[in-house]
């Protein structure tokens, strides 16, 4: 059931903090509602963009928890989890099993796993639970690629329906989509690529720039998979600058900025990560005048 509405437009939600880097659940509360009248069609909580590394199991349950409360069972919501140790990923799963919709499960990082290894893991958490587990190809922050045949295999796991793809490797997403099971979605992981990968059978996206211009997004997803390509384009590049601009210091970094332009939250991570350049900063904020 929850399965078919994972589709279209997911934002990997930013997590607001205060001075003191304690949680804003104000501002949370404020950003899910700006998401959720944005048309987002589900969300994805505890993503890298969430800034998971910085926030132990217990924040994480609580900003959860406080999500779903916010949202009033509106749109599904989707739990970030992952690590290089199977059964610490298993812990977590199993402690929001009551919780969630469904997982965004990364690829074991750091240690390197070999193929064999990495569909073990899977494997082992998909037993933990009976939600569906979107699998996260994300070479740049794992040092290892989900390669299409490692991703064909993966998708023989029952409750495996899907994959975000972040690889940023054109060339295998397509022959992913040659290849995939029909029902298997196959999920844009970079904002630049989502309208062009969508007509090669992309199902949609899971956004950062979403978490700012969600109803720009909505739209290009829309537009993209309805092949009104013209206004599409348009509005792809009217947002390709920002888009860049986002991801030129780092993310969240970015879109931080762009959401304190917004007056959704303030522009505090929690460390190591750290405020974007003075140059980025005014970039961006700059952007956002000519597109607001």
């Amino acid at each position: 059931m929850q399965a078919k509405r994972l589709t279209g437009l997911g934002v990997a939600m930013t997590t607001p903090f205060s001075e003191d880097f304690s949680i804003d659940f104000t501002s949370l509360q404020r950003h899910t509602e700006h998401l959720i009248n944005g048309g987002v069609n589900y969300l994805v909580i505890m993503g890298t963009t969430g800034e998971n590394p910085t926030i132990n199991i217990d924040d994480q349950f609580e900003i959860f928890k406080r999500v779903k409360e916010y949202s009033e069972g509106r749109v599904p919501m989707v739990f970030g989890v992952g690590g290089n140790a199977t059964q610490l990923v298993i812990d977590k799963v199993e402690k929001f099993n009551d919780y969630a919709d469904a997982y965004l499960v990364v690829s074991p990082y750091y240690n390197k796993p070999n193929e064999e290894g990495i569909i073990q893991h899977y494997k082992n958490i998909s037993e933990a639970t009976n939600l569906p587990i979107i699998l996260y190809n994300v070479p740049g922050r794992t040092a290892s690629n989900l390669s299409v045949k490692l991703q064909l295999r993966l998708a023989e796991i029952e409750n495996v329906i899907g994959v975000k793809e972040a690889s940023g490797n054109v060339e295998q997403i397509m022959e992913l989509a040659r290849l995939a099971p029909e029902d298997f979605k196959i999920i844009s992981g970079d904002d630049a690529l989502t309208f062009p990968l969508i007509p090669l059978g992309v199902d949609g996206v899971i956004s950062v720039i979403g978490n700012a211009y969600t109803k720009q997004m909505k739209q290009i997803v829309l537009m993209a998979k309805e092949e009104k390509i013209e206004a599409a384009r348009y509005l792809h590049f009217k947002l390709l600058p920002m888009i860049n601009a986002l991801f030129a210091d780092g993310n969240p970094g970015g879109i931080k900025v762009l959401l304190n332009e917004m007056g959704l939250m303030k522009n505090i991570l929690r460390a190591p990560l750290f405020h974007v350049n003075e140059k980025t900063d005014r970039l961006i904020r700059d952007l956002h005048k000519v597109i607001s």
